[in-house]
C-alpha cells in the first residue's frame, strides 16, 4: 500500500510529536484537533493542512492516526455527521492510538468495519522524546495483514511493533504497561523523598537510581522532571494518570485481577489532585509527598 498522506486527529503532546516525526519522515499531513488553534499552530510549523472535521481527515488521507485523551473523546470523534466514519473509503486504515478502555476500541472498530475501513488497535508506549527518535513501542491488536498495510507509518514512529492478538489486545496491553509505569513512578517518588529526608542530595540520589538495579528506561528519561520539577515542562499530566488508573481499575475488576499496588497508586494520585496538583507532571507525586 502506497501511503503519501497521513491524517492525525489530536494535536496534544503525543499527537503533535507523532505529526512532527511523520512530517520529518516525508509524509504529507492533514491535521484536526478539537481546539482548532492547536492544530493551526502545529500545521504552520510543519507545513501541514488543517481539516475542518475528522471526516475530512479520513476522506483525504490513506492512513488516519487517532490520539485523543479519553473514552468519550474517542467515541465522539468517530460518529456523527462529520466523524471519522463519515469520510472513510473502503481500505482506509485507522490507527487507534489513544489510551482507552478496550471495549471502546471494539465499539469504534465496528463502526469502521461497517463502512469498509480498517481499524488497527495500536496504542503506544513511550514519551515525546521516544516519538522524536522514532523509538516508540506499538502494541497491536487485530489482523496482522491489516497491520502490514500501515507498516510505513508504524516504522516511522516505532522501533518495535508487537502483535498481541485480536482487536482489543493492544488497548489491554497499554493499560497493563501503564499500571507498571505508574507503579514505578510512585515507587520512585517515595524512594527519592526518603533519600532526601535522610540527608542525601536529590540529584546524587537520582543518579544512583538511574545506574542501579531499578534503573528502568522510565527512570532515566524522567530525571529532569524529578530533579528539577519547576524547570522541566510537563510531559504527561497527573490528571491523565488518574484517568488511566480508573480504566485499569475497571479492567481489573472485569477480569478479576487483584491489583493492590495499583489501587494504592490510584489513591495517592487522587489525593495529589485534591491537594492542587492538577495539570502537573507525574513527577509531582514526589512534591506532594514532600509537602505532607
Amino acid at each position: 500500500m502506497s501511503i503519501d498522506t497521513v491524517g492525525v486527529i489530536g494535536a496534544g503532546r503525543m499527537g503533535g510529536a507523532m505529526a512532527t516525526r511523520l512530517r520529518k519522515s516525508g509524509f504529507d499531513l492533514v491535521l484536526w484537533n478539537r481546539t482548532t488553534s492547536k492544530a493551526t499552530a502545529l500545521a504552520a510549523n510543519l507545513g501541514a493542512r488543517v481539516a475542518t472535521s475528522p471526516g475530512e481527515v479520513a476522506d483525504t488521507t490513506e492512513v488516519v492516526i487517532c490520539s485523543l485523551a479519553d473514552d468519550e473523546a474517542v467515541r465522539a470523534v468517530y460518529g456523527g455527521v462529520d466523524g471519522i466514519v463519515s469520510g472513510i473509503s473502503p481500505g482506509t486504515v485507522v490507527l487507534e492510538m489513544s489510551t482507552v478502555d478496550p471495549r471502546v476500541v471494539h465499539e469504534v472498530g465496528r463502526l469502521v468495519d461497517g463502512v469498509g475501513g480498517i481499524l488497527v488497535d495500536a496504542p503506544v508506549s513511550g514519551s515525546v522524546r521516544t516519538v522524536e527518535a522514532g523509538e516508540l513501542t506499538v502494541m497491536v491488536g487485530g489482523d496482522e495483514a491489516d497491520q502490514r498495510l500501515a507498516a510505513p507509518v508504524l516504522e516511522a514512529l516505532a522501533s518495535q511493533v508487537i502483535h498481541l492478538g485480536e482487536r482489543g489486545a493492544g488497548a489491554t496491553m497499554k493499560l497493563a504497561v501503564n499500571a507498571l509505569v505508574y507503579g514505578i513512578n510512585g515507587a520512585l517518588a517515595e524512594a527519592l523523598v526518603l533519600a532526601e529526608r535522610a540527608g542525601v542530595d536529590r540529584a546524587a540520589a537520582y543518579d544512583v537510581f538511574v545506574r542501579g538495579a531499578g534503573g528502568a528506561p522510565y527512570v532515566g528519561y524522567k530525571r529532569d522532571a524529578f530533579v528539577d520539577p519547576e524547570g522541566t515542562p510537563v510531559a504527561s499530566a497527573l490528571d491523565i494518570m488518574a484517568k488511566d488508573l480508573d480504566l485499569i481499575g475497571r479492567l481489573s475488576g472485569r477480569v478479576e485481577a487483584p491489583m493492590p499496588q495499583t489501587e494504592a497508586t490510584r489513591d495517592v494520585a487522587q489525593r495529589a489532585l485534591g491537594a492542587g496538583f492538577s495539570g502537573r507532571d507525574l513527577s509531582a507525586i514526589a512534591e506532594f509527598l514532600r509537602e505532607r
